[in-house]
């Protein structure tokens, strides 16, 4: 699976674990150099808090558009140091 936006690859994981439809990647497989901290945490049910992730690529921003959850709930342990992403960012 690879994650792209703007014409950048963001992640790439033979890896990935889906729930709810999103393709969840492994911390390691992500481009950091893309990855900006947000501000930004909302809550789900059962997985927990979730942090997340402003992109920037070739001067261009997409606020929020990453998520993971630093220390999910019981019910989704196995996406600990995963992130997904949304807001326009293509997934396949």
């Amino acid at each position: 699976m690879k994650a792209t936006w703007n014409g950048q690859t963001l992640a790439e994981s033979n890896d990935t674990i889906v729930i709810e439809n999103n393709h969840y990647f492994p911390a390691e497989s992500i481009n950091k150099a893309f990855f900006k901290p947000s501000n930004k945490h909302t809550t789900c049910p059962w997985k927990g808090e979730a942090s997340y992730y402003t992109l920037e690529v070739d001067g261009q921003r997409n606020e929020d558009a990453a998520w993971y959850y630093p220390n999910p709930k019981e019910a989704a342990h196995e996406i600990k140091g995963y992130i997904a992403f949304w807001k326009g960012v293509k997934v396949g």
